[in-house]
């Protein structure tokens, strides 16, 4: 035991010495932590590191990579060639943990406290997965979470723990790192209160490991917090960077150990003074103790679930990878409501958000206490909580930041989840969207309330640099449709890609379009009004500017000869082929956009910055009509702005 916790210090101190950065002192302090977890309580199997039965493991303080990846090589996941590549371009072994990169890693970490917050979005998708499959034991996994003073001071993991124990989520356990420095200096300057009572009051068990090096006391916290009933909080007194010179101050924290030190540091441990030195003999017996344990449940598993599809689906894919795979079957062509009238895209999107869930229990979600003014309740499903597990409606509460970082933990479960606030709030939720495009995860970020012509409730709820903020995250698709056709073909692109997507609503009825085409939503742009003969005029708008575009291109008719072009997702069209993009918009046309948005990356689709009718400063607090009108963007003055130009 000893033998493996040092080599685990050790080889990670070498990652970071070879790779000249990185962070000795979690890898010091948190060592017999990760050991007694993957020596005592881990089911994995590096033969099969997607497992959907595994349990998870969320490195929240992303900086100890190297103590992760070190016990990824112990476990057998990853090679000592990978270990010596630390942080090296085109390697295994990232600075910061990344999905899909590493096996045996489960979510990329690195901003704190997103990861405990995705490990909460992991234990509800896990619960929501054994009421499906109830009557079998073929979900049942626990969620291990290791996080550190800094995780803990970020607001998005109260947010995220509260309602952890509002759900009495018990297959959440979190291992705390508590050794009191953070990466300024001590944290009696920042961090004071008692961690523990605090989550005592959120409704967690909680208990304190008062020696970080006494593994056998971790293994009996663990396994106490297992018969809790509530989400868990181990707290672990450490020493940050023990054993070296500089243990216990911030000078270890983040940046590598220098020569002397190291050769101390060694001696202390019982090791030779050899970069990369693995003592075998100990690591096998690791590796064959996890092994046995986790191939034990395995096969226990692998025999309930071939008799499950065998007996169930007659051999055919079974329900439960259909939701790992992301296997959608529901068809929006089908969808019985095609022709709706004039409405708000919010009243489209719930109508059609219904409708699809009703088809397929992967769409799953709720909102950030605005379920009414977004229009995502969803009707006759449930509430999800600790007596309804099964219930469709996720109640986050006034949380938008935990609720991102939750629907990507959600996503990482294999639902395809979705989540609604206003516009002007996806500021909140910025750094979880990051980590969705990050991840390519199918999360479905809902914003309504889309523009200044929100009106009364004023400048701070009325968006105008959103928009651009979100389209210049990349692997995100931004769709602001038009009307609800556009509305239905956001779905149907949506459930097609399977991407991180942002849709953009308007609170404000618009009209149908008799030129608007579902199916061309997937296309980014397209025409939706076509000129008579020759082009004298180009329109593009996105949202419920389009209906205003082609009530003036109508109105101009008798001057003018005006393509109106709805672009729904700049995203897609930009990855068109260019021969389509040329025929949407010719080179050579007088070329506006029109959107009540910051102008912010619309150049490229323009004539000059004079054809950017935009909405570039922030708005007023009265009625939409004057608000407008106030912003130089009714539709007089907008025609007018036209008129001049051309």
């Amino acid at each position: 035991m000893n033998k493996v916790i040092a080599n685990l210090k050790t080889l990670g101190i070498d990652m970071i010495n070879k790779a000249g950065s990185g962070h000795p002192g979690i890898v010091l302090s948190a060592a017999p932590i990760m050991y007694t977890l993957y020596a005592n309580h881990m089911h994995v199997n590096p033969k099969e590191p997607s497992w959907i039965n595994r349990d998870r493991f969320v490195l929240s303080a992303g900086h100890g990579s190297a103590l992760l990846y070190s016990c990824l090589y112990m476990a057998g996941f990853i090679t000592l060639k990978d270990l010596k590549q630390f942080r090296q371009i085109g390697s295994v072994t990232p600075g910061h943990p990344e999905y899909q990169k590493t096996p045996g890693v489960d979510v990329t970490t690195g901003p704190l406290g997103q990861g405990l917050a995705n490990a909460v979005g992991m234990a509800i998708g896990e619960k929501r997965l054994q009421e499906k499959f109830k009557n079998t034991s073929l979900i049942d996994y626990y969620i291990y979470v290791l996080c550190s003073d800094g995780d803990l001071m970020e607001g998005i993991s109260y947010e995220a723990a509260s309602l952890a124990g509002t759900l009495k989520l018990d297959n959440l356990i979190v291992l705390y790192d508590s050794n009191s420095i953070s990466l300024d200096g001590n944290t009696n300057m920042t961090f004071t209160e008692d961690v523990r009572e605090r989550f005592d009051a959120m409704g967690w068990y909680t208990t304190l490991v008062k020696d970080g090096n006494r593994t056998l006391d971790i293994d009996k916290a663990i396994a106490r917090a297992k018969k809790s009933g509530l989400p868990s909080l181990i707290e672990i007194k450490t020493i940050l960077g023990e054993n070296s010179l500089r243990a216990g101050t911030n000078e270890v924290h983040g940046k590598p150990l220098d020569s002397d030190d190291i050769k101390q540091l060694k001696e202390k441990l019982g090791m030779p003074n050899e970069d990369f030195y693995v003592d075998q003999e100990n690591v096998n017996i690791f590796r064959d103790n996890l092994m046995k344990r986790s191939s034990d449940k395995y096969l226990k598993w692998s025999e309930e679930y071939n008799h499950y599809i065998k007996h169930k689906f007659n051999n055919d894919e079974s329900e439960l990878l259909k939701f790992y795979n992301n296997v959608v079957e529901v068809k929006t062509s089908e969808y019985p409501f095609i022709n709706a009238p004039a409405e708000a895209t919010r009243e489209s999107n719930g109508k059609v958000l219904n409708y699809l869930v009703s088809q397929s229990d992967l769409l799953f979600g709720g909102s950030a206490d605005l379920a009414g003014p977004t229009m995502t309740y969803i009707k006759n499903k449930g509430d999800f909580s600790p007596e309804n597990y099964g219930g469709t409606n996720i109640w986050f509460g006034v949380r938008e930041h935990a609720m991102g970082a939750i629907l990507n933990g959600i996503a990482l479960s294999g639902y395809l989840p979705f989540g609604s606030t206003f516009l002007s709030f996806s500021d909140y939720l910025k750094p979880a969207i990051r980590m969705s495009a990050m991840m390519r995860l199918p999360v479905s970020y809902i914003f309504t309330h889309d523009s200044v012509n929100v009106g009364a409730d004023g400048p701070t709820h009325e968006p105008v640099e959103q928009l651009a903020m979100l389209r210049a995250i990349p692997n995100l698709i931004v769709y602001r449709p038009a009307d609800f056709k556009e509305v239905l073909g956001t779905w149907h692109a949506i459930l097609t890609l399977q991407q991180p997507s942002a849709i953009i609503l308007s609170r404000q009825k618009t009209k149908a379009l008799k030129g608007s085409d579902f199916e061309k939503v997937m296309y980014g742009a397209y025409v939706v009004r076509e000129a008579q003969d020759e082009i004298d005029a180009i329109f593009i708008a996105t949202g419920t500017e389009v209906s205003v575009c082609v009530e003036i291109a109508e109105d101009l008719a008798h001057e003018y000869d005006i393509r109106v072009v709805s672009m729904p997702s700049i995203e897609l069209f930009l990855k068109m082929p260019k021969k389509y993009q040329y025929n949407v918009l010719p080179v050579g046309v007088k070329t506006f956009f029109i959107e009540a948005a910051s102008s912010m990356g619309l150049r490229r689709f323009v004539t000059n910055d004079k054809y950017l009718i935009t909405v570039d400063k922030f708005g007023r607090s009265g009625d939409p009509e004057d608000v407008l009108d106030e912003m130089n963007f009714s539709k007089e003055k907008i025609a007018a702005r036209i008129k001049e130009l051309l």
